[in-house]
């Protein structure tokens, strides 16, 4: 019998991988786990990792348990998908090895075979309405459209201006889940739509990101919702804002209102501040058209803290999980806004932050607060808050404050020190259920007293009125508390100071105000004449509400610690 001939020519490419609609299809299903932030996008991976490393075709998705990082979950949801596209393509499974013949997408026969990957176009990557994506895009995009802009924003801003465009929060993820709107980023910059650079980061879009956010922001103003369907007022201020980045000086001055009605006094300070949109704080809120809200840090809902929240939901406060910069609660008062017609969700309302704010300690944090230098630093930073009412809840905790590392005895002064010489309100509490019953009780009181018109600062002077109550913005006040911030070297040097021991916050506020920097009191040191007179600079500096001497201990412990060579003995 004769040899069978040789068959020559050139052999046809296969594909880069056996088994493309299985590959197409778990790469769909991790990138949307990665979208809404699921863990399951980790197991899509190392599923398409072996998927990748399987030299045969696989007739169906049972086929494919061999493989390593395959369960019955993923198994099924590929034969679903393979009898979804049995039926639409008018193929079955007698077919020979469909999965090996057919691509996963099919280019028009007139159009041309791109090259490589086997002739198989790629599929574009576009993320889905109100995810974190899609709003991080269409910010970039509508802030690369302000002339005179820098062409790229920075996280805190990006986040701020993108959430009202999202359905999930930025900064607070769910409850169980430990992934923000935010973990689309790095989705992003893997698809090269998004390019990061410097430190603090600084985000702009590449070419490929801006074509699609172009897209994504005709459809957007096709569908007529332009910026999120805001009011005849907003749209006049953010016109307004395109020709220029508009500044707001809210004076640091403390302002307070005349009660109306028998109400108490009411009290803000309002800072210097730069926003992109007025309406953000001028923000007028009458009577009966807001609701109190208590915010809870997510700190408090975490490593097993569920307890807190779920004796607030039996009481029936109205309470939202946030992140908060400083302080465990405090409460707003939240715009009520109507639906608009043909959205899915309503606007959100515009927040202004009441004047109350709520540090929650146990007492063996308050112990460890005490022993790392937090206990100092939290209150000084409570100070600085803008809110004129904080509040220290303390939690006995039973038994669990037998066992301590600092005797009762300074626990006890600790905490009528932060009454007395600190102004703060101290309420001490047995345990959790008595911290939700004070905080539901304070919901009650606040909803009662705050029944008059609240109003930002801006807003009441734009109108030369004066407001019932002139309070801040939820976002300026969280921005203004930003621990980490970029500190100004008047705020690096009371920092310092407050290191040394003995020199509390009242100290420092009064030395800064002789000298706000190290520069100038060095210069006033090198104009003492004699060693004695540099020892005695600052002990004459008068400070708190008694208008106390500092005393000649700390000055010589400031002189020596700024002046000495070498190291302090």
């Amino acid at each position: 019998m004769p040899p069978e001939p040789v068959r020559l020519g050139r052999k046809r490419p296969l594909p880069a991988c056996p088994n493309p609609l299985f590959l197409q299809w778990l790469t769909e299903l991790r990138d949307q786990a990665a979208e809404r932030g699921q863990k399951t996008q980790y197991v899509y991976q190392k599923a398409l990792g072996s998927l990748k490393k399987y030299p045969l075709p696989l007739r169906n998705g049972k086929e494919a348990k061999i493989l390593q990082n395959f369960g019955d979950g993923i198994c099924k949801i590929l034969d679903d998908r393979l009898e979804k596209h049995y039926r639409e393509n008018g193929e079955g499974p007698d077919t020979f090895f469909i999965i090996y013949h057919t691509h996963a997408a099919r280019p028009p026969s007139d159009a041309p075979r791109p090259q490589g990957d086997g002739g198989r176009r790629k599929r574009e990557y576009v993320p889905q309405k109100g995810s974190g994506g899609h709003a991080v895009l269409l910010t970039l995009y509508r802030q690369s459209l302000v002339p005179g802009t820098k062409g790229f924003m920075f996280k805190n801003e990006l986040q701020t201006e993108a959430q009202p465009l999202c359905d999930k929060s930025f900064t607070v993820p769910d409850l169980g889940s430990k992934y923000t709107a935010w973990s689309s980023v790095t989705t992003l910059i893997q698809k090269e739509l998004l390019l990061k650079t410097h430190n603090p980061a600084r985000y702009s879009l590449t070419e490929l990101g801006l074509d699609l956010a172009e897209r994504l922001h005709e459809e957007e103003k096709g569908r007529g919702e332009g910026l999120g369907a805001k009011g005849k007022d907003e749209r006049c201020v953010a016109k307004g804002t395109e020709e220029g980045s508009a500044t707001v000086d809210l004076t640091a001055n403390m302002c307070t209102m005349r009660p109306l009605h028998g109400k108490p006094k009411m009290r803000c300070v309002c800072h210097s501040y730069t926003v992109s949109s007025l309406s953000q704080n001028c923000v007028t809120l009458s009577p009966g058209s807001y609701d109190i809200v208590l915010c809870v840090d997510f700190i408090e809902t975490t490593g097993g803290k569920q307890e807190l929240v779920k004796e607030l939901q039996r009481n029936g406060v109205n309470f939202d999980i946030r992140k908060l910069h400083v302080g465990d609660f405090l409460w707003v008062a939240r715009e009520r806004v109507t639906p608009v017609p043909g959205q899915l969700r309503p606007p959100p309302g515009r927040e202004l932050v009441l004047d109350y704010i709520i540090e929650r300690k146990r007492i063996d944090d308050l112990c460890g607060s005490i022993m790392d230098g937090r206990f100092k630093e939290q209150k000084f930073r409570l100070k600085r808050c803008g809110l004129h009412k904080p509040i220290y809840l303390v939690e006995e905790c039973g038994s669990a404050g037998a066992h301590l590392s600092l005797p009762e005895s300074t626990l006890q002064q600790a905490i009528i020190n932060t009454q007395v010489v600190d102004g703060f309100f101290v309420k001490r509490v047995q345990d959790v259920k008595e911290s939700a019953a004070y905080l539901t009780v304070m919901t009650r009181h606040l909803e009662k007293l705050y029944q008059v018109t609240l109003s930002s600062l801006c807003a009441a002077e734009q109108r030369q009125e004066k407001a019932s109550c002139s309070l801040m913005s939820f976002n300026e006040f969280n921005q203004g508390a930003v621990k980490n911030k970029c500190q100004t070297v008047r705020e690096v040097f009371a920092r310092q100071l407050m290191q040394i021991s003995g020199l509390s916050g009242d100290k420092a506020v009064a030395v800064l105000e002789h000298y706000s920097t190290v520069s100038s009191l060095l210069k006033a040191y090198d104009q003492c004449p004699s060693e004695a007179d540099k020892e005695k600079l600052l002990s004459n500096i008068k400070y708190g509400k008694l208008k106390r001497n500092l005393g000649p201990a700390l000055s010589r412990t400031v002189y020596q610690l700024y002046c000495t060579q070498g190291p302090l003995s």
